[in-house]
């Protein structure tokens, strides 16, 4: 089974190269790896399944009043400094 996962890691290495992707020498022997164990039409069928990708969504309270102590304060609007227009210095972009 070592020749296999070999040989499948330099296939794989092979297909980077010639992507041009550049990766660490290991991830080729890794995946490898995993494709000896696991079938390789469930990770491609299953590929947006999660698997602990994204922090989980909070829940809304049920209770009206806990909502409002949940929710986090408004962001503070900072005010842009104005540019100054070209008018103010005697001359416009279109003299």
């Amino acid at each position: 089974m070592a020749s296999l996962s070999r040989r499948l890691a330099e296939k794989i290495a092979t297909i980077l190269k010639a992507a041009n992707v550049e990766c660490e020498s290991y991830w080729p022997s890794l995946f490898a790896k995993l494709a000896e164990k696991k079938n390789i039409e469930d990770l491609i069928v299953n590929v947006g399944a999660g698997g602990g990708g994204g922090a989980p969504a909070v829940a809304a309270p049920a209770a009206g009043g806990a909502a409002a102590a949940a929710a986090p304060p408004p962001e503070e609007k900072k005010e842009e400094p104005k540019e100054e227009s070209d008018d103010d210095m005697g001359f416009s972009l279109f003299d």
